[in-house]
């Protein structure tokens, strides 16, 4: 089934640029707006796992921090 869309000329440029020579336009869109979206992973961790992935992504934030602080300290 196909279904037709209205774009804004710069979006359809945009498109056109990114289209490449071996697909359509249908296989470029599908591909720009890649995959699966975060919502599809909504219900697959509990709250505690989540919890523990923020606890880590802050810890590495934290060290990425640090480390930039120490090579900035470095170059004064």
């Amino acid at each position: 089934m196909s279904h037709q869309v209205r774009l804004e000329d710069d979006v359809y440029e945009r498109i056109k640029a990114n289209k490449r020579d071996d697909e359509s336009f249908s296989d470029a869109v599908s591909r720009l707006i890649g995959g699966r979206s975060l919502r599809d992973l909504r219900g697959v961790f509990d709250e505690e796992q989540v919890s523990e992935m923020r606890d880590a992504i802050e810890t590495a934030d934290q060290r990425d921090r640090e480390e930039v602080r120490e090579v900035a300290d470095r170059f004064e």
